[in-house]
Parts: structure tokens; sequence; C-alpha cells
């Protein structure tokens, strides 16, 4: 197996003095799904946003497939075109249709003609299962829908890597299912992933390795089978309380 994404001695400190990530390193390889697990405020989610250059580490290198990619030099488009984000939030242009969401980036970045663009986003939209909505707006979406035209948008760009934060917590507990079916779609056809997920089960289930974050550093990692026999304390501690929250 191939490695795509390389995390080494990342620290993130932001201004005040909050130390958010605290020299954290982990590999992931070609068709692996990583979940990444840990109560809020463990610095999950401040990964992410660092591997894909929305904030930029105060310490530490991120490489996607050997090239580091977190320097002045690096371009930022084509970094976010090779590792595609889904937020929490959804992040969708309100003003265009749902099909003119997904080939803004294809036109602009790629620099697809339209024809082609709208080609490639009718493909995505079918993986997805919303072809049908392709010209509603995003206000007459449901949250569980917006969320995979977000996971749709991210896929057209063909990247490297697919990151998810926290993608159902946003949503209806009605809603949630439709998309872990299809972040669990994707995992299955090999696509490279990390996952920043409050979804225990969904994280047992999907993922290949799961890493679990306490006050900014990686307190325990390995197969999803830790889920059920923690090594740490501290593991066991914070999934004793989510079965209570349960």
């Amino acid at each position: 197996m191939k490695n795509v994404l390389s995390i080494v001695d990342m620290h993130k400190t932001y201004p005040g003095g909050v130390h958010a990530v605290r020299g954290v390193s982990f590999d992931v390889m070609e068709g692996e799904s990583v979940a990444i697990i840990g109560s809020s405020g463990s610095g999950k989610s401040t990964v992410l946003r660092c591997i894909n250059r929305l904030i930029e580490p105060t310490k530490g290198e991120v490489r996607l497939r050997g090239e580091m990619i977190n320097t002045p030099n690096a371009d930022i488009n084509d970094v976010r075109s090779r590792i595609g984000m889904v937020f929490q939030s959804f992040e969708l242009f309100a003003h265009l249709r749902v099909i003119d969401n997904i080939t803004l980036g294809l036109r602009h970045v790629r620099k697809m003609s339209r024809k082609h663009a709208e080609r490639e986003a009718l493909q995505v939209l079918e993986k997805v299962d919303m072809l049908d909505r392709k010209d509603a707006f995003p206000g007459n979406l449901s949250g569980g829908q917006k969320q995979r035209v977000a996971i749709a948008r991210a896929l057209a760009m063909k990247p490297e890597v697919m990151l998810f934060d926290e993608p159902t917590s946003a949503l209806d507990p009605e809603l949630i299912g439709s998309v872990l079916k299809t972040i669990r779609g994707l995992a299955d056809e090999g696509m490279t992933m990390v996952v920043v997920t409050h979804e225990i089960s969904f994280a047992r289930e999907v993922a290949d390795r799961v890493i679990y974050m306490d006050r900014g550093v990686v307190a325990e990692s390995g197969p999803s089978s830790i889920i059920d026999s923690p090594q740490t304390e501290r593991l066991k501690k914070f999934l004793s309380s989510i079965s209570e929250e349960d």
C-alpha cells in the first residue's frame, strides 16, 4: 500500500496560548479509512483544517504523497483540489443551484468547459443519490441532502484523499443515516479518507483504523477493534462517557 498522507509532529497554538494540537503524527495509506474520535476540544477538527491549509500549523509537516504541502510555495488551490473537505455546516453557496455548486470548482480550478463540468457533476450527483435535485437551491434541501451535495462537490474534483469534519453533527437524527450510508459507500469503493466523527458505531464498522485524540495528542490508535477493547484508561473513560450519553 502507498502512503498518501503523512502528518509529522503537528502542533497548533492559537492566539492567547491555547495549544490545541501537541505533536500529532500519523500516516494514511491509499484506500484506508481513518476515523478520528475524541471529546470536544481535543484537537480533531484543528488537525483536519491544518491538513487542508484552512489554518496553518505552528510546527510540523503535512505531506501528500511525499510532497510537503504546508509551505509558502505550495499552491493552496491545488492542495485543496487534491484534498477534498466536507464540513459539518455544508458550506454551499445559497444563491447557486445544486449543479452550479458542484461545477464551480471544476470550471475555475480544473478549467473545465461548462459542458464537461456539468457532465462530471451529474455523475457524482447520481453517486450520492441527489440527481433528481440538481436544479434545486440549497435552501430547498434538507440537512442530509445538503451534506450529500457537499460530498458530491468534493468528489467531483477527484481528490486523492477526502476529509470529513463531523459530517453528521449538524443533522437531525433521522437524516444522519443517509449521509453515513454515502460515506460508507465511498469507503467500500476504496476512497482514502479521514473522518472526524462522534458516531462511534460508524467508526467501528467503517474505519480501518481509529485514532483517539485527547487534549491535543494522539492518546491511542489502532484497528477499529480498539473501540471494543481499549488499551488506555483515557479511551476507556471516553467510551464510557459516550455510552452513558446514549
